[in-house]
């Protein structure tokens, strides 16, 4: 009796605290008027910041972190008694209202990999992303009841393990008296509240490298329930306890543990690094720099270790920069995301530069083909364990939201978990209508994708739609397909080896030479490092790499490599300027677009990689937006454009030789070394200065188009190039680069 009483006379004492702290019309007023607000606005919730309650009655904060039910419940009553001063009916209106936190939360800011059980009972603050989410089921707070037979009404009040109330309880709901009448509930005068578990899992990014990620339980009650969907990114604070399990929790000692929010904040998608003033300083400067190529240079630091593969890098910086995405005001979304397609043959690697890009995007999740499934992917309706109800779990795609999903082994997936992908690919959004759920979802991610052929190897004597295998309903989605041969070429074999020599025989300067190498050291060098321990140490950004003979090469072959935690910094900045397409750059587009259609071109011996469609227009601005971004510019420029041009010739139009068509390369121009290091697919690809000169330098009244690669075409002459010869013989001139495969 004397411990209750001691127990009410702490409430009454902390209600009376809390009523002080609301009440602050001598301070400055600012809980009166969000008091007002909220009535004015038809709530039950008063945001609080644990900030200002601490400057306040900083004795009275450590007790609401520390001794959470008592005092939440003392914050709630001190609430409806203010309520209640300032609009009584207000207060009559509402069964009870409820306080929400905010503000800084020092050790109880957790993830929920440190929810320990020192924290149960306290107020918690949880990061993570939103997997599950369960369906929104109606719970009884108080029912009332009628007895037919002797005229009378009765109620009761539920309160369970998920409510502040100290004592659950009972959960029988009555359908007799006490004299064995039949009782009749009067739904339309019982009280209800909104019921709703969702699953916070950890972010895939701070998740410890081969461990398993943690989630934990949330409880949302009333007004919380629905403010977020599966693959949000939350902030969570609530409270944190334990309940029984179902099967033996008293008797076995093990309990589970839930959260029940007072709070839910959405997070920003973008996952940004901190900056410091000299950071922007040095970044301006490297942007600003006209003695190099911006996009050259990011582009040729990307994946350091692997040699060659010049276009492809530009492609994936594009890729990691994106372009624009529009939503116009008839609700129309058009895609910025920018999808890549590498198909080629084994050992070429493609596995290497989706791994770098893992180690390089801000966000960035891994799956495999054969590991992966339709639902995997996008999202799936599963069966709570414990209550049986259906509830939605967010997939890869819908968890990279703003990010970039790495397929490898495409090919080895089966067409039905492919075809899940579809919607996803272009609209952005997953929708859902399974098991009595229907649901639309984000899934605004880029897809970086790496398959083998049908065959295993590329087949030069079948055309590349054949060797690809896949639908063109899928090819269309992806802006860039890029078809990577591996070929025997003595100069480029050499090349090869003495990079990847290079690499092995590189040591780590801590390293002792002939030291066994630590376990989970890191093997590959410059590829799989973890991005979080590169730069974290150095107080100062180093733009570019120490130069290493062994790593880099020699100074006067190699440029300087730009360091990976600069790119990831030039890159969440340059992301963020949304660049606008110039009159002079949309008429080339729309030039280069309407000579792709061209039906006389596709009706030539032209071999092409993927369906030439209205996507194929999208993607040149997407390419070209990117490449702006990649300079800093608020401008959609010529030069851009012609980039993205180059590149959609380079992974569109590629020519596959016939047998008898014999290699030549004595007269091969050294100027082309950019091209010939590219070991891709076989090809007839003209440098773009010869694409420039054929087309704009003509005096004839039919122009030399780039596109057709028939025999009977020549090439006709310029005043600056002498006239280059008919097939064959036109594949040895100057100013072209060739890849063939010998007969």
């Amino acid at each position: 009796m004397a411990t209750d009483m001691v127990d009410d006379r702490e409430m009454r004492e902390a209600q009376r605290d809390y009523v002080d702290f609301l009440d602050d019309d001598q301070d400055q007023g600012i809980y009166q008027s969000k008091v007002r607000d909220m009535i004015g606005d038809n709530k039950a919730r008063l945001i609080v910041n644990i900030n200002d309650l601490r400057r306040r009655n900083e004795t009275r904060a450590a007790k609401l972190l520390n001794s959470a039910f008592e005092e939440l419940l003392a914050f709630q009553r001190a609430l409806k008694d203010v309520v209640a001063t300032v609009d009584a009916t207000y207060a009559k209106q509402h069964e009870e209202f409820f306080i929400g936190l905010e503000g800084s939360f020092g050790t109880k800011h957790v993830s929920p990999r440190t929810l320990t059980s020192r924290l149960l009972g306290s107020v918690v603050c949880v990061e993570g992303i939103v997997t599950k989410c369960s369906l929104v089921r109606p719970k009884v707070v108080r029912s009332v009841h009628y007895c037919p037979a002797t005229k009378k009404t009765m109620e009761r009040v539920y309160s369970d393990l998920t409510s502040l109330d100290a004592f659950p309880s009972s959960a029988i709901y009555p359908t007799k008296d006490e004299e064995n009448n039949p009782l009749e509930t009067e739904f339309g005068l019982s009280i209800y509240k909104d019921h709703q578990t969702i699953t916070v899992q950890e972010m895939p990014e701070k998740a410890p490298a081969g461990q398993l990620p943690r989630s934990v339980d949330i409880v949302l009650d009333n007004d919380l329930v629905d403010s977020v969907k599966p693959g949000d990114r939350v902030q969570v604070v609530g409270t944190y306890r334990c309940l029984p399990g179902k099967k033996g929790g008293f008797t076995s000692g093990t309990f589970r543990t839930i959260m029940i929010a007072c709070q839910v904040k959405q997070m920003s998608k973008e996952v940004s690094p901190s900056f410091s003033a000299d950071d922007v300083a040095k970044i301006r400067n490297f942007c600003r720099t006209r003695s190099i190529n911006v996009f050259d240079r990011l582009a040729h630091s990307l994946a350091p270790s692997i040699h060659g593969h010049d276009y492809i890098k530009k492609a994936i910086l594009c890729m990691l920069l994106g372009g624009v995405e529009k939503v116009l005001e008839n609700g129309t979304r058009i895609r910025g995301d920018i999808n890549i397609l590498l198909i080629g043959d084994p050992s070429v690697a493609k596995s290497q530069l989706l791994r770098y890009v893992l180690q390089t995007a801000p966000r960035a999740i891994p799956t495999t083909g054969r590991g992966s499934s339709g639902v995997g992917l996008t999202a799936a309706v599963t069966t709570d364990q414990e209550t049986g109800e259906r509830r939605l779990e967010a997939g890869a795609m819908v968890l990279a939201d703003r990010g970039v999903v790495c397929i490898d082994e495409f090919d080895k997936m089966s067409d039905m978990d492919r075809t899940a992908i579809h919607e996803v690919m272009e609209q952005g959004r997953v929708t859902i209508a399974k098991a009595g759920i229907h649901a639309r979802l984000n899934a605004r991610c880029s897809v970086l994708a790496a398959a083998n052929p049908v065959y295993g190897r590329y087949d030069q004597y079948k055309t590349p739609m054949e060797n690809i295998g896949l639908q063109d309903s899928l090819l269309s989605r992806f802006d860039l397909l890029f078809i990577v041969l591996d070929q025997m070429d003595p100069e480029q074999d050499r090349e090869i080896s003495d990079h990847v020599l290079r690499m092995h025989r590189y040591r780590d300067p801590r390293e002792q030479e002939g030291a066994a190498m630590a376990l989970g050291g890191t093997v590959d060098v410059l590829a799989t490092d973890d991005p979080d321990g590169l730069g974290e140490e150095q107080e100062e950004l180093q733009v570019y790499e120490k130069h290493n003979n062994l790593l880099h090469g020699s100074k006067k072959k190699k440029d300087k490599i730009v360091s990976k935690e600069f790119m990831r910094k030039y890159i969440h900045i340059a992301k963020a300027i949304t660049p606008t397409l110039t009159e002079e750059a949309a008429n080339h587009i729309a030039e280069e677009y309407s000579r792709l259609r061209s039906q006389e071109q596709l009706g030539s011996d032209v071999a092409r990689t993927s369906p030439v469609t209205a996507r194929t227009l999208e993607t040149l601005i997407r390419l070209s937006t990117a490449h702006a971004k990649a300079r800093m510019s608020k401008a959609v420029e010529l030069v851009d454009t012609e980039v993205a041009v180059e590149l959609v010739q380079f992974a569109y139009f590629k020519k596959v030789l016939e047998k008898e068509k014999k290699r030549s390369r004595q007269d091969r121009d050294s100027s082309s070394e950019e091209e010939k290091e590219d070991d891709e697919v076989v090809t007839t690809q003209q440098s773009r200065s010869t694409r420039k000169r054929g087309r704009r330098g003509s005096n004839s009244s039919e122009p030399y188009s780039p596109y057709d690669f028939s025999e009977e075409q020549t090439v006709p002459e310029s005043k600056h190039q002498p006239p280059l010869l008919t097939s064959p013989q036109r594949f040895g001139t100057n100013n072209q680069s060739l890849i063939s495969v010998e007969g």
